[in-house]
């Protein structure tokens, strides 16, 4: 069976070199073979992100490149912005699935952006922090309920909106934060496994 490509994107705060998306990249590098990218406005070295569709273009030009450099199926991932981005890009390109690690339901000014996710026509698998502000889990619902893409959610429970749960939390279940990503981990595989074009 070929690896997929996985297209690994960050979100809005921080770059691919970012410790949680190195730490991602390692767990994500056993399922398949990880391309990390960064957007314009970070490269420049600059806080605001590019306009979408700026952001949507710089994604393009990263999936095409990966192609161009591994055969197999590609799914694109992202922690939140990078996840919105994803889906925009999945929309219009051929990919076997996205996977959004946080997505960014809700705006800075409190809007529902769901634009992307209404045009999905892939496969498409959420993990959400229980306690993410900008992904309310039963407004999200709603909105998966209107999607025509088939469409997996995980739940992180007491999670952030970087799937990160309390110290006090963890104690409290008896577990690590290394334990609730290798979990997080097992749904990514259980997700891609069944995504098309894997065989």
């Amino acid at each position: 069976m070929t690896r997929p490509l996985l297209l690994f994107a960050p979100g809005a705060g921080a770059p691919s070199s970012s410790p949680w998306m190195l730490g991602w990249r390692a767990r994500l590098a056993t399922l398949g073979e990880v391309v990390t990218l960064d957007y314009p406005y970070m490269l420049a070295g600059r806080r605001a992100p590019d306009p979408l569709p700026r952001l949507v273009a710089a994604h393009q030009q990263a999936l095409a490149a990966a192609r161009a450099e591994w055969p197999g199926p590609v799914v694109l991932i992202g922690k939140s912005m990078g996840g919105r981005v994803g889906c925009h890009v999945a929309a219009e390109e051929d990919v076997a699935a996205v996977v959004c690690l946080g997505y960014p339901l809700r705006g800075a000014r409190g809007a529902v952006r769901d634009e992307a996710l209404l045009a999905l026509r892939c496969p498409v698998l959420f993990v959400q922090g229980r306690r993410d502000p900008l992904c309310p889990i039963e407004l999200f619902e709603g909105v998966r309920a209107r999607m025509t893409a088939r469409s997996e959610l995980r739940i992180v429970e007491d999670g952030n909106h970087s799937l990160e749960v309390p110290r006090r939390a963890l104690q409290a279940r008896g577990e690590t934060q290394e334990q609730v990503d290798a979990r997080t981990l097992g749904w990514i595989r259980e997700f891609l496994a069944a995504a098309p074009g894997r065989g």
